[in-house]
């Protein structure tokens, strides 16, 4: 079955690097492309129209570049230019598409987005899987890096990064990550019989998780990697390497699913590589 691919266009070199990420990947996959950029909603002040009617043209003729970009790698590529809020447009969008894939003016550990909450509004609220495409050179990075927590998306988040990577003959890096108890006290060590058995639990309830993969992909390279600390600081260490990471979004009932986990949203705010939210 034929992927379809949303990319959500601004005039920016982390846009221009969403574009190519998604030009590669239906180039590969053969899947078709549609590229939109959202210009704003009227509200009716003075010489508004002409304004509207100037940012549309300069729109249309960013969209016609870049979709030029996409057909250069023999991918069929479709514009739309949509009015009104761009996070709700972009949600709307995503509801008849495989992949919405935007871009993130990220650009390392050093640096800070400047972009404030709108990503990580479209991928809490998005119909389907989000790609964040960082603004950094991935040239040469190899694997793929899922996190779990043993909640009910656990399997779907392995399913889907087990198929990434075997079809592309990454290595699979599954990581899952626990904090020790909070306690109200200063307590200068936890008991050390207590530290093994939560990592014991991790480890089992990471093997259930992963049961089915050898059957499913035998030839995937799997590594299995259960740390105490912070799940988002632990991923995103390990996807520093990787071509692309994939995380779950948590979102669930009319009001969670516009909302990140805490861990999602760390990441999404600073990934380290190309990150996938799944839901």
């Amino acid at each position: 079955m034929e992927e379809s691919i949303l990319v959500g266009v601004v005039d920016s070199r982390a846009s221009q690097r969403a574009v190519e990420w998604a030009a590669r990947r239906a180039e590969e996959r053969l899947s078709r492309v549609e590229l939109i950029s959202v210009v704003g909603g009227a509200i009716g002040a003075v010489g508004e129209g002409n304004v509207v009617a100037e940012a549309i043209g300069l729109t249309r003729a960013l969209l016609a570049r870049e979709a030029e970009r996409v057909r250069a790698h023999g991918v069929k590529a479709d514009i739309r230019v949509a009015r009104g809020n761009p996070v709700e447009e972009l949600i709307d969008a995503s509801m008849v598409f495989d992949l919405l894939v935007i871009g993130s003016d990220f650009q390392g550990s050093d640096t800070e987005s400047r972009r404030g909450p709108h990503g990580i509004r479209v991928a809490a609220g998005a119909h389907c899987p989000v790609v964040v495409v960082p603004d950094i050179d991935l040239s040469g990075r190899r694997g793929v890096v899922v996190g779990v927590d043993g909640s009910s998306i656990s399997r779907k988040l392995i399913d889907f990064a087990a198929a990434e990577a075997a079809i592309t003959g990454d290595p699979l890096t599954v990581v899952n990550a626990w904090v020790t108890v909070p306690l109200p006290l200063n307590m200068s060590a936890y008991p050390a019989d207590y530290l093994r058995g939560m990592q014991k639990l991790t480890e089992d309830a990471l093997a259930e998780s992963l049961a089915a993969i050898p059957r499913l992909h035998p030839q995937l390279e799997v590594r299995r990697v259960v740390e105490r600390g912070y799940a988002e600081v632990i991923i995103n260490r390990l996807a520093s390497d990787a071509r692309l990471a994939v995380i779950g979004s948590h979102g669930r009932g009319a009001i969670a699913r516009f909302l990140l986990g805490s861990t999602s949203q760390a990441i999404v705010s600073r990934p380290s590589t190309v990150t996938v939210i799944v839901r």
